[in-house]
């Protein structure tokens, strides 16, 4: 267990738009230090249309899925800073051209960083976790309203 507070947001069969998460987050009465991680667990589009206050927008690949997904849903990889390639230590197993996805998602956005992870094995983990810090140095300092 982390400790950490969680929210479901049920959006019905809409989808998750701003007004709807502040609602959500008015739930949770953050600290002003507070780390927020919205996982929008429908498809690899709308997420990406939505722009719902973010600073860093991750996409997270499961390479189970193919490597065809940048090519698929091109917005989310444009959209995104970091692509967590996921679940890297079944490779060996899959018919899934690494090389390949890499130059899609980089052909749709040359900035967008690639992390390979593996929860299982815990592969890249340590470069994602330390990644966060770093994006939130980059953040201006605003009014600690967040209501």
């Amino acid at each position: 267990m982390t400790g950490c507070e969680v929210i479901q947001i049920n959006t019905g069969t809409g989808y998750l738009e701003a007004d709807t998460l502040h609602r959500g987050v008015d739930q949770l009465h953050l600290k002003e230090s507070s780390l927020l991680f919205v996982e929008n667990v429908g498809n690899l589009v709308c997420s990406a249309l939505f722009d719902l206050g973010k600073w860093a927008k991750v996409v997270i690949l499961s390479v189970t899925e193919g490597e065809d997904k940048p090519l698929k849903y091109p917005h989310m990889f444009r959209a995104a800073q970091l692509m967590l390639l996921n679940k890297v230590e079944l490779l060996p197993y899959l018919q899934f051209d690494l090389d390949r996805c890499r130059e899609a998602a980089l052909e749709i956005n040359p900035t967008l960083k690639i992390l390979q992870v593996s929860a299982t094995t815990g592969e890249g983990m340590e470069e994602w976790y330390d990644w966060i810090p770093l994006q939130q140095e980059t953040l201006p300092k605003v009014a600690s309203d967040l209501s």
